[in-house]
């Protein structure tokens, strides 16, 4: 029978799960933060087999998006110092606990994947971190009020990168600062980003974990009359 994660005892065991199961690592890179990350014996398999609609574990897992977006926060706090952020697509919610042990005012985390969203709320508690879960697809909606959106790798997928450029269309229209971290996927929106800092990082999304170059951007607006 496949969890409803919505069930107290059924988050409760996959929380227990991730606890048991995910070792508690320093990131590569970033020794500030802590998460829980699959090894080889994690059995996300288990996860899988218990819930048929159980999805790609990314949370699970380095990205170098994420990796690239917090390391440079942490670096550079006063880009966040005092604002309200959306750690978008968080997955593990590595961006989001970067901004907030920046200094943000306030952090929130949105995931359309509830094994995810128990993975950042777990993460947060182990780094010491206030971090505003949100189990949505808020790029459908208009943008919750926030100074900054972080967009850490999701420019994998055509169709995504299309939803995701039309939704901070929507943010730069309020006004809202964005961020992107991403290791130069295929469907990056180069035409509209300016590079403001490169850094090499392990990447999961390549299928080899290996470093290699990764930029934050600023996402700006479409100029083309």
């Amino acid at each position: 029978m496949s969890p409803d994660l919505e069930s107290p005892t059924d988050r409760d065991w996959v929380r227990q799960f991730i606890t048991t199961n995910l070792p508690i690592l320093p990131v590569p890179g970033i020794p500030e933060i802590r998460l829980h990350k699959a090894a080889p014996n994690s059995g996300l398999r288990r996860l899988a087999e218990r819930d048929p609609q159980f999805g790609s574990p990314y949370w699970a897992h380095y990205w170098g998006g994420g990796l690239v977006l917090a390391r440079y926060l942490l670096d550079r706090p006063e880009t966040v110092i005092g604002h309200r952020v959306l750690d978008l697509g968080a997955g593990s919610g590595i961006v989001g606990i970067a901004a907030a042990k920046a200094g943000s005012a306030e952090v929130q985390a949105a995931d359309v994947d509830p094994y995810a969203i128990a993975a950042i709320e777990l993460n947060a508690a182990l780094n010491d971190v206030i971090v505003k879960t949100i189990l949505a697809d808020v790029a459908t909606g208009e943008p919750p009020a926030i100074d900054i959106v972080c967009v850490g790798d999701l420019f994998y997928d055509e169709a995504l990168a299309g939803r995701i450029v039309t939704f901070l269309d929507r943010c730069l229209a309020q006004g809202i600062t964005i961020l992107i971290g991403d290791p130069w996927r295929a469907h990056l929106p180069t035409s509209r980003l300016r590079l403001l800092a490169e850094y090499s990082v392990p990447d999961f999304g390549d299928g080899t974990a290996s470093a290699r170059p990764s930029g934050v951007f600023a996402f700006e607006s479409n100029m083309s009359p």
